[in-house]
């Protein structure tokens, strides 16, 4: 079983991916967290690397690629924010799942979980957002707000986690 999960920081993405990945004892393999990671590894803050990734395609490429030669092994749950993009891309059979999230609700997550003020978390969502769409309109021809390949998209605005994860488990199953 393939599956991935995508949505904007704070959507509640990861949440959601390890409590699915759990209940259907698939690894979890997380994109946001390898990017965060080789922006630490350079001692960059992440926007900084996302700026110098806009200028050097390599970097969105290589972890992509490490992404989809994963997926092609299969059980496997891909959260990255181009998750269902990539296995659309490489033809693999996968219940692609987008998660929806208010703007502010999102900043608000980001600023609990980064010890930020929800104002400043707001501002570096929209410039990090910004500097992906640029990225992955420039390098794939991706247009991140074309929720046309996901099989199921999912608001988190207002739900629980375990409403987003008890429907996501039930479209893998009936797969």
């Amino acid at each position: 079983m393939l599956i991935t999960l995508s949505g904007l920081p704070g959507s509640g993405t990861s949440t959601v991916a390890r409590m699915v990945a759990a209940d259907l004892g698939l690894e979890h393999l997380d994109g946001g967290t390898v990017f965060r990671g080789l922006a630490r590894e350079r001692g960059m803050s992440l926007s900084d690397f996302a700026r110098e990734a806009e200028g050097d395609d390599a970097i969105d490429r290589a972890l992509d690629d490490r992404l989809t030669q994963r997926a092609r092994k299969g059980d496997v749950l891909v959260e990255s924010r181009l998750a269902g993009w990539l296995v659309t891309g490489d033809s693999l059979d996968a219940l692609r799942i987008w998660i929806e999230c208010d703007e502010v609700e999102r900043a608000r997550r980001v600023a609990g979980r980064d010890h930020h003020d929800p104002d400043e978390a707001l501002a570096t969502n929209r410039e990090r957002e910004a500097s992906e769409r640029l990225r992955y309109q420039r390098y794939y021809g991706i247009d991140l707000a074309d929720r046309s390949i996901y099989d199921l998209v999912l608001d988190s605005s207002e739900a629980a986690p375990d409403h987003l994860v008890a429907l996501v488990v039930e479209a893998a199953r009936a797969r």
